[in-house]
């Protein structure tokens, strides 16, 4: 309505079904890419408190405490956490130990962390957002002053490469979501290799359901109805 009322709007064709379709579009597909990206972290925490063994869940994430400009308080989370002294299986626990290890080794002038593994999820990382990244640092600042060894782990394999570099020359573990890679480079490998879980067959075995529900929901946001 706000477009047909609109002379200049309705004098160049902005007064179309296609442009209120067009508009919710572009809002619909942030929170796609949100709710994948929400979806993503859930599953990865579930299949780290499975392959851990942990008994209480709160071992399976971390958060910590930080100051904002104007002073005050805030608290921020990180999607998951091998918590080292918690792993009850005990192939699992080895085999993060020896993969911190190996990893460790390829970053410059790090100690091997004592406390584990914490995780940040993302389903891609498109986007070069500067305080985003400047974000991130600061979160794998933390984790290393706690003894932990920060990790993104990113379900797909579009994350540019400039951000790869950046967050490796600060000391950070990066998985992507590539088939071929090895368990220091690849997140299924390393969920497959490390954790014992095949995360990639997952996704293979129950893609016809989600893509059935990914298509419905595209055809809803690019219907112009």
């Amino acid at each position: 309505m706000l477009y047909s009322a609109d002379p200049f709007y309705s004098w160049i064709g902005l007064d179309s079904d296609l442009m209120y379709a067009a508009h919710r579009a572009a809002g619909g597909m942030t929170s796609v890419y949100r709710q994948i990206g929400i979806g993503c972290e859930r599953l990865f925490r579930a299949v780290i408190m499975d392959t851990a063994g942990y008994t209480d869940p709160k071992f399976a994430t971390w958060s910590y405490t930080t100051k904002t400009q104007s002073g005050k308080t805030k608290k921020l989370s990180l999607d998951g956490r091998l918590e080292l002294d918690e792993i009850k299986n005990q192939t699992v626990l080895t085999n993060v130990k020896d993969w911190m290890n190996k990893y460790c080794d390829n970053l410059d002038e790090v100690t091997y962390p004592h406390n584990g593994i914490v995780f940040e999820v993302r389903q891609g990382y498109k986007s070069k957002d500067s305080k985003r990244q400047n974000a991130d640092l600061d979160s794998a600042t933390v984790a290393w002053a706690n003894d932990y060894l920060p990790v993104f782990a990113i379900f797909s394999s579009q994350i540019d490469p400039d951000i790869v570099l950046r967050y490796r020359n600060n000391r950070c573990g990066i998985l992507m979501g590539t088939i071929n890679g090895n368990n220091q480079t690849s997140l299924y490998a390393f969920c497959e290799e490390i954790l014992g879980y095949d995360l990639a067959d997952f996704f293979k075995r129950q893609s016809t359901v989600i893509k059935n529900e990914i298509h419905d929901v595209l055809e809803t946001l690019l219907s112009a109805e």
